[in-house]
């Protein structure tokens, strides 16, 4: 089966292979310890799954580091095209220009 992936979703997972592999750490050493399924983590870890915020802080927590630092470098610029999202800057300006 085909899984597509996403760029944060890809960022998020290589960051989190590196911490565990730092600290010489198995997959299913990390798993147990964020108390989810391996299989589940392994999917996180390959960028094919989008781990809901509460998942990224457990797993976040097994690694003994900062979710900051799990998904730094991440930006705007790396949500799907699919997702236009303005500022609220971009926004108040608008409303005011209309005004």
């Amino acid at each position: 089966m085909k899984h597509s992936s996403s760029r944060p979703a890809v960022h998020f997972g290589a960051q989190v292979r590196r911490a565990r592999i730092a600290l010489g750490l198995s997959q299913e050493s990390i798993a147990e310890l964020a108390r989810m399924h391996v299989t589940n983590y392994g999917r996180i870890e390959r960028g094919i799954a989008n781990p809901s915020l509460l998942t990224m802080l457990r797993i976040a927590s097994a690694l003994d580091t900062d979710i900051a630092l799990l998904t730094e470098g991440l930006s705007r610029a790396d949500l799907p095209a699919e997702f236009t999202v303005h500022t609220a800057d971009e926004f108040l300006r608008e409303r005011d220009r209309r005004r």
